[in-house]
Formats: structure tokens, sequence, C-alpha cells
């Protein structure tokens, strides 16, 4: 990344944030949107650096779902194939003859997913040792199978998650008698946070002793604790003059990169354990001149309040002076 803006000297950098100094050896942004470091990991084989539990922990619901189908009736053709080169003359309960080859591999494939699941209508039963050893082993595979897809079943709902949904922008809005970073986030789910704590810390990439270097300043915030997180936080950082972006004007965010990057942590009591989110802005996500809307209201007999999730992103520009 390259500054074309002089950082304020009464900035204080932060070393302890875990990122590389050297720019010309980081690509792209610091953190992804999601909150994830945008690292990519090289220099071992690829099954030493995944952890697949994580992975299946962590994936959309909907891909681990077609996972787990796949590995379902990928392992009923492999068995099916192998009940069918034994020979289903040897599974008590299929018919052979007068049917198609086709109509063979499917009951050997039904007869496959009746030993895989241990279900056993009684219709069907392997006749033989070879066909015996073949079900038996079939079926210890089966049972675990379905052992780690309940586990990972249960570690997907049991795992805990913050359920924090971030503004797309950061704004630059007006603030008491100056402007201020801000950035908006609110619960999504319905989970009763407390003692949420919020950190916000700049990276840029400036020229220092002829050399770019990174550099990462802890940004000052109006508020970095609240007792609970019931509706939208708006993190604040108010721009003084000890403030890294003192005297940013809209060009300067335009012409300079640099990113936000924004931790947040809070306990949830109802797993009764702690969790913890984040996300990034860019400074072409930063919106110089605006302010968010406000994103509650009472309802119509005025016994509730309503949390307008819709509104997260909504905006005024508004000048500044």
């Amino acid at each position: 990344m390259a500054l074309f803006k002089q950082i304020n000297s009464k900035a204080k950098a932060n070393n302890n944030t875990g990122f590389g100094t050297n720019p010309s050896s980081y690509g792209g942004r610091f953190v992804n949107k999601d909150g994830t470091a945008n690292i990519q990991k090289q220099g071992a084989s690829f099954l030493s650096r995944i952890s697949w539990y994580h992975v299946m922990k962590v994936m959309p619901t909907w891909k681990f779902i077609l996972i787990l189908f796949g590995f379902y009736i990928a392992f009923n053709l492999f068995f099916a194939m192998l009940y069918y080169a034994i020979g289903l003359e040897y599974v008590n309960g299929i018919d052979v003859y007068g049917v198609t080859e086709l109509e063979k591999f499917g009951k050997a494939y039904f007869f496959s997913a009746q030993t895989f699941t241990t279900v056993g209508y009684g219709n069907m039963s392997p006749e033989g040792f070879a066909t015996s050893a073949l079900a038996a082993t079939e079926a210890m595979i089966g049972l675990l199978y379905f052992a780690i897809a309940t586990g990972l079943f249960y570690g997907r709902f049991s795992r805990p998650k913050a359920f924090i949904k971030f503004s797309h922008n950061a704004v630059i809005a007006p603030y008491q008698d100056g402007s201020a970073l801000m950035i908006r986030l609110a619960p999504h789910k319905n989970t009763n946070l407390i003692d949420a704590e919020a950190r916000m810390t700049l990276g840029m990439s400036i020229k220092e002793s002829g050399k770019m270097v990174n550099k990462f300043y802890s940004l000052d915030m109006e508020m970095t604790k609240i007792n609970a997180l019931t509706l939208s936080w708006t993190l604040v950082h108010p721009i003084t003059e000890d403030s890294p972006l003192f005297g940013f004007t809209k060009e300067d965010f335009e012409t300079t990169e640099g990113e936000v990057i924004v931790y947040l942590n809070a306990f949830d009591d109802i797993f009764s354990n702690t969790v913890a989110t984040g996300t990034s802005y860019t400074f072409d996500e930063i919106l110089y001149g605006a302010k968010f809307n406000i994103m509650y209201t009472e309802n119509e007999d005025n016994t509730k309040t309503l949390l307008h999730l819709d509104k997260i992103n909504s905006i005024t520009k508004v000048s500044l002076h």
C-alpha cells in the first residue's frame, strides 16, 4: 500500500497488532469483511494446513448438508458396486432373474443403504462369507459416519457466535465541534449480549527513514464498552489533534490506501461464553460527509422498541466544516 498524506506526528503507533511491517510482502486488505485474516498459507502439504473439523463447522449450512449427502451417496454407490461385483445371488431377497442390469444395481444400492444405516427391513440379507464380511464392514463404517455427522451437527449448533451485523460503510460525520469516524453495528438474532467491548485499529503504509513500512494505530473511541448490546451501537473515533486521521480531507481518503480494523467481543449469557467477531473498512469504504440515520423506533402502542435491521446502512449526506 502507498501513502500520499503525512501522518499526524502526535499519533502513536501500535506494534502489537500481529500484522507484518513490510508492505511489499503484504497483499490486499489486512482483514476480510467477515473478520477473518486475509491470509493464504503455503509451504506445507494441503492436509497439514487444513483442519477439516473447523472447515465443517464454519462453512455455510447448505454446503455442509450437501457434503453430508454427497458422502452418503458416494459410500453407498461404492459398496453397491462391490455387492454387484460379488454377485446379487448372494443377497437373499433380491430377484436377479428377468430384470435388467440397471435394476440389479439399483437393488444393490438400496441393500447397501439399509446396511449402511443399519436399518435392516428384513426383506434382504447377506449370504456367504464375502457378502457377509462386506456387509459387516459397511455397517461399521456407517456407524462411524453417523457418529461423525452427529458430532458435527452438534458442534455447529452449539458453537458460540456473535451474530453481529456491521454497516457496509463507515462514515466521517460531524461530531461535537469537529468530526469523527463512525461505524455502526447491531445484533441480528435473538441473543442477549452483555459487556460488549470494541476496539478500532488503523493500518496504513507510510515512508519511514526512506522505506515504506506498515504502521498501525489504535484509535481512541468515545466509548469502548457498554453494559448490554440490545440495540444498535455506533462506534465513534473522535478525530482530534491526537488522531492519525487529523487533517484528512475527502481527497485524502480517496487518494490514500488505508484500512480500519474493528474487533468486538461480548458475553452471550445463553451460551455462557464470550463471543467475538470483527470486520474492516478500507478507505474507499469510508464515506466522507455522511451520518447514520436512527434505526430503531417505538411500536404503534408504545410498548416495544423496534430495531429495523434493514436500516443499518441507512445514511444521510451532510457537510463538514
